[in-house]
């Protein structure tokens, strides 16, 4: 299923509306152009999990790390990243390792390191909109887009 979204407060107030979902903790990897809306996305999701002030993206630290009340969440950003081996340096499965929600953007450059996501996320850039489509390749994974799908056909961002 998808969902259409006009405006970065529709995506910020739809990841926020997401965000009891994921506060189990799990693996979302969040796909899309350049500019389409994954750090917008993932904003709206640390901020409603708790997180009080800026979210930054994590284009140059490659990972933010947010120890929150709710869970803990693990935004990277592998845009910048040269080679998939650097994940492990990175210390990459101690972050995957403990219960927290790891956010990945520009996931297909951890190829080969990175497992599979439980839920892929991905923003289609529509100019003045997005359209955000999900997949699931785990049973933790299926849960979320069952609840995806249902809040898509709930959501109203007004």
């Amino acid at each position: 299923m998808s969902i259409h979204l006009r405006g970065e407060s529709a995506m910020t107030a739809f990841a926020a509306a997401c965000a009891p979902l994921f506060s189990e903790g799990g693996l979302l990897f969040l796909e899309g152009t350049l500019g389409a809306g994954k750090t917008t996305f993932s904003r709206g999701l640390i901020q409603a999990l708790g997180h009080q002030g800026a979210v930054k993206s994590p284009t140059y630290t490659l990972v933010e790390d947010y120890p929150l009340a709710a869970c803990h969440v693990c935004h990277f950003d592998l845009y910048r990243l040269g080679d998939a081996e650097e994940l492990e340096f990175m210390g990459i499965r101690d972050y995957l390792d403990h219960q927290a929600l790891c956010l990945i953007e520009w996931a297909e450059k951890g190829r080969g390191i990175l497992p599979e996501a439980d839920l892929v996320l991905h923003i289609d850039d529509l100019g003045d909109s997005r359209t955000l489509r999900w997949v699931s390749a785990t049973e933790r994974g299926a849960r979320w887009v069952q609840a995806l799908d249902q809040l898509a056909q709930e959501f109203d961002p007004t």
